[in-house]
């Protein structure tokens, strides 16, 4: 493809409990392999590495041990999503870091080169804008290497969601394309009308 480039590292991320969805997201079969490999193969020709993030736990269980993986480390446990980000970015400070949630399947090749073509290594990261409530989609971004201080500086507050912690920062907002490419998975309503379409 040669849009490789060492600027960015991916992570790929697969640690949540999908208690609401009451299945593992990381394994559900959306385009014909489960989801953490579609998002895992999605992201490779755009960074020199990718890597598959869950909770200790996990890291054995289908749709993660057969890759690379980075382990969400013990102090960052029960803060969500910010858990394998801080990990990611602990265990490769210098990286710029394109992070995806594996439960997105509409995301596509053309999600992430427009994301990539509009970020601002000034800001605190690159976001999508939600269509739904016209936020930063923290969960399809590329987050910056200065982040890491940020981040734990917003954890002191106790504010865990990355959403929240883009709207507090200075970040790029991005429109999307296809307002349909950063729909996700969460309950098992949604998994329904996914598998009609």
């Amino acid at each position: 493809m040669g849009e490789k480039t060492k600027q960015f590292y991916g992570l790929v991320l697969t640690g949540g409990k999908s208690k609401r969805l009451g299945q593992d997201k990381a394994v559900l079969n959306l385009s014909g392999k489960p989801q953490a490999e579609y998002a895992y193969e999605l992201l490779l020709p755009f960074c020199e590495k990718v890597f598959v993030s869950c909770r200790p736990d996990q890291a054995q269980l289908p749709g993660r041990k057969n890759f690379p993986q980075i382990i969400d480390r013990p102090e960052y446990s029960d803060i969500g999503p910010l858990a394998g980000i801080l990990s990611a970015m602990q265990e490769h400070p210098n990286q710029v870091w394109i992070v995806l949630a594996c439960d997105l399947p509409f995301v596509t090749p053309a999600t992430i080169r427009n994301l990539i073509s509009q970020r601002n290594p000034q800001k605190f990261a690159t976001a999508y804008i939600s269509t739904h409530d016209g936020l930063p989609e923290p969960l399809c971004a590329i987050y910056e290497p200065q982040d890491y201080q940020n981040i734990l500086q917003f954890l002191k507050e106790n504010i865990h969601c990355p959403r929240k912690i883009m709207i507090k920062s200075d970040t790029e907002l991005v429109e999307q394309a296809d307002p349909q490419s950063l729909e996700n998975i969460n309950t098992p309503e949604e998994l329904k009308k996914w598998v009609k379409k």
